[in-house]
């Protein structure tokens, strides 16, 4: 009971629309499904496989979140919105992670990977990954990383790394921010005025180089 309280306490705390604790256990989809998991985990974990998906199925019709039984699920997930969200069957999720709409933690054919090997991402702690994102294959989030809003992420994230596009690219930090920026929640993983596209980077740069070039040609 007390990790569930937790768990609503996550919601309420991280949802500025939230208003009460009480309309969390009644109105949020992301906290039902968190419920429903949790039978169908335990059932999952004890071989009863059908039971175990008829449950999620249930949980599907009523949440519009798909999370398979097998999936390991850590602390106060926080899934805002919820509909169209989809978890694979060896996805891990670490503690306090936030998920918004549309995120899909897929797996990739099974086909010449060892019998029993993840197929889905593997999430660390403290994790945001913003609305439509797909995270593909067994690929490991680093503790505090950032996936930007549809992004496609297909290769392991380092810790603290904000990811954006598709396929998915580092963004950098144009200037030193504040600790207290840096620690700050942000909502659908969005980037800041101090936070650029490393693609940006690399086109800035390229050109200041053709810009040197025509003065030394002119």
């Amino acid at each position: 009971m007390k990790s569930i309280f937790n768990e609503i306490d996550s919601f309420f705390s991280r949802d500025p629309a939230a208003r009460s604790r009480l309309e969390v256990i009644l109105c949020y989809p992301g906290f039902h499904a968190l419920l429903f998991h949790r039978i169908a985990h335990f059932l999952y974990n004890y071989k009863l496989y059908l039971f175990a998906r008829m449950v999620s199925t249930i949980s599907r019709f009523f949440t519009s979140i798909e999370i398979h039984p097998g999936a390991k699920i850590g602390r106060n997930l926080f899934i805002d919105h919820g509909l169209g969200v989809v978890i694979g069957e060896t996805a891990t999720i670490g503690d306090d992670v936030t998920i918004y709409h549309g995120v899909t933690l897929g797996g990739v054919s099974p086909e010449g990977l060892p019998k029993g090997s993840p197929r889905h991402p593997n999430v660390g702690n403290n994790v945001v990954i913003g609305a439509g994102a797909q995270l593909l294959g067994a690929i490991k989030i680093g503790d505090g990383a950032k996936i930007g809003s549809n992004a496609v992420v297909i290769s392991d994230v380092e810790e603290g790394a904000i990811m954006v596009g598709i396929p998915a690219r580092k963004v950098v930090k144009k200037d030193k921010l504040s600790d207290e920026q840096q620690e700050h929640f942000k909502a659908y993983a969005a980037t800041t005025e101090g936070e650029i596209d490393s693609r940006q980077v690399l086109i800035e740069s390229l050109a200041k180089e053709i810009e040197e070039i025509k003065k030394r040609l002119g």
